[in-house]
Order: C-alpha cells, then structure tokens, then sequence
C-alpha cells in the first residue's frame, strides 16, 4: 500500500488498483492538488481489504487486475462502498468494445492507460463533480427523511440546485432539457397517462442527461465532431447518471428514464442493449423526446432539420430505434397538435 498526497487534509480518496508506477506517476499533477488523496494497491486482495477499512470516493481500477471483467470483485467491493465511481484503466487501444464489455457492470467510465495526462485526469475531475452531485442528492434525501412533510419544497429546491449544476455543464443542456421534459409529458398527456406519470416524465426529462456532469468539459464543450472514443465517452452518461441517483428516495422514480433513455427498440441501443418491452415504458417515450429535440435544434455542425425530414425519421426508424406505438402517437401529435409543438419551442428557445 501507498499514500501520495500534497496535504494532510483531504476531501476527495482515490484508490487505484495498479501495480505500474508509470500510472500513478502520471497522477501527480493531481496528486499536488490539497482536495486529492491516493492510495495504491497492486492487486485486487488488498483493494478490498482497504475498502474494508476505510471510505474512498473513487476507484482507479487496472483492467488486468480485473481480469475479464469480473463482476465479483465488483461487487464485492460495493459491499463495503455501494457509491464507490470506478474508472477502469485498459491497455487495449479499442475503447469502444472495452466501454460496451463494461455496460454491464456497475463501472462509470473507461480510460486507455496510454492516454492517462490528457485523458484519465480530465475523467478523474468531471467523476468528482459527479460524486459531489450525489453527494448532494444524499443531502436532500437526508432533509426528506427528517421532515417528510416538507417534502414539496424540498423537491423544488432539490430540482433547482440539480438544474443549475447540469446547466452549468453543459450550455446545450438548458433548453434542450426543458423542451425534453414538456415533450415528454405532452405525450403523455395523448396517452392518457396518469398524474403520477406525468410527473415523472416532466422531471424525467429535466434530468434525463444528468450524467453529463461525469463527462470531461473537452468532450461536451468541443466545436468540432467527436471522435470515435469521445462519442463512446458520451455513450456512458446514462450510466452515469443512474449511478448519482442510485442511492436516491426523492427521485428514485426517474432512475429508469434517465439510464434508459438512449436504448433502441431493436436492441441496438445503449448503455445495457434492451430491447422491446424491456426498456421501461417511460423511457421509451422520453427516446422519442429527446431524438425529436436533437433533431429540431441547430447543433454546432448542422442546422435544425426540417419538420419533413424529422417525421421521415421516425417513420424509418419505427420499429427499430423508436417503439412503434409510441411513434404512431407522436406522429398523429405532429400532425394534429402542432401549435402545441411550437408553443413549447417558443417557450424554450435557448440551447
């Protein structure tokens, strides 16, 4: 075992299970920040024997420690740190089959070890902002459980803190969140759903991209196109944001929505591949939400489709990305309620 730190006090443990010192020196940029604390272990035995004894917020897990991608490790671990945000380091230069190989464990991002100085730490400080964000979600759920009868005001201010903090992020997030959640819900409405579920789609939607606080600022912020692996890295928010609100009361109803919400109907989708019935419903109607926004709204390399061109979309893909149903519904709503489209558009313009 190893500490290196800066400082005696710390705020945030990181423990990384590596037995190269080429890793941890590649750390020490960081490792000179006062926030930051490290602590090694060379194989797995002595990881969980640490995690036994003492609380980390992150873990920095070589894949050859974890060979094969072994759940049980994983889950082992989790018993002693069930918020524990893992980032597994990988030699193999093919990030996109090693992200898909970790989608079904509890694992919230993935780094090649060759790319640590210009990758790992930007990964390392955008996963701190995501434990701070469930840090805070613990907050409000602390306040919730001491005083259930405040619980309306708690969860207004709750969905304020939660918006500034994605909105801050991520510029794009602002608008294109609002106008997701009124989607969302205005489907609902022709689907005749209940109170309940409306509500849930509303705020459903609002957060439907809160994993993106675990996502570096040079992804999200980039002017150009993103390259194969950066488009990987955005392929985990869903997961990540499952992961801040996974210990969460107040807002356990919209978990599915947002770890679902970029599955396909044929299976093709991401992060857990589901397919049919198997994405939990309101999911699927916040994928037709949130395809329809990134569709109408101008992007950094293309303007806003067409509203043509847009039905066309979902009329190819029916029955494959989208729920057919769901997608007969919306195209009737395009077709017959169209103010009400644009009454939302207007409403939320920006992003």
């Amino acid at each position: 075992m190893n500490n290196f730190s800066s400082s005696a006090i710390n705020n945030h443990k990181i423990l990384v299970v590596d037995n190269e010192i080429n890793t941890l020196n590649s750390l020490s940029s960081l490792s000179n920040k006062s926030q930051y604390s490290f602590t090694s272990a060379s194989n797995t035995t002595e990881a969980l024997d640490l995690a036994s004894k003492e609380h980390f917020d992150m873990m920095l897990l070589d894949s050859k420690q974890n060979a094969n991608y072994n759940n049980e490790f994983i889950e082992n671990i989790r018993k002693f740190n069930k918020d524990l945000y893992i980032i597994l380091l990988t030699n193999n230069k093919d990030l996109p089959s090693q992200l898909g190989s970790i989608n079904s464990l509890n694992i919230q991002g993935c780094c090649q070890k060759t790319n640590t100085t210009d990758t790992l730490i930007p990964l390392v400080e955008s996963g701190m902002d995501a434990i701070s964000q469930m840090n805070l979600i613990k907050n409000i759920d602390f306040r919730f459980t001491k005083s259930p009868s405040t619980l309306n005001q708690i969860y207004l201010e709750a969905i304020q803190t939660l918006r500034l903090s994605v909105e801050a992020k991520d510029a794009y997030t602002q608008g294109h969140s609002d106008r997701v959640s009124k989607y969302s819900k205005l489907i609902g409405k022709y689907l005749n759903l209940p109170d309940k579920d409306l509500k849930t789609l509303e705020i459903g939607g609002l957060f439907h991209d809160i994993g993106k606080i675990g996502i570096p600022n040079s992804i999200l912020q980039k002017n150009s196109k993103l390259t194969i692996d950066e488009y990987e890295q955005i392929k985990n928010h869903p997961s990540i944001g499952a992961h801040i609100l996974s210990n969460s009361t107040v807002f356990k109803d919209i978990i599915p929505i947002v770890q679902y919400h970029h599955e396909h109907y044929d299976g093709l989708g991401y992060p857990c591949k589901l397919a049919g019935s198997a994405i939990p419903f309101l999911a699927r109607i916040t994928a037709i939400a949130d395809a329809f926004d990134a569709m109408t709204s101008k992007r950094i390399y293309r303007n806003s489709l067409p509203i043509k061109v847009v039905k066309n979309e979902f009329i190819k893909n029916r029955g494959t990305q989208f729920d057919p149903e769901l997608t007969d519904i919306f195209l009737d709503i395009l077709d017959k309620h169209y103010d009400e489209i644009e009454q939302i558009k207007n409403l939320y313009k920006k992003g």
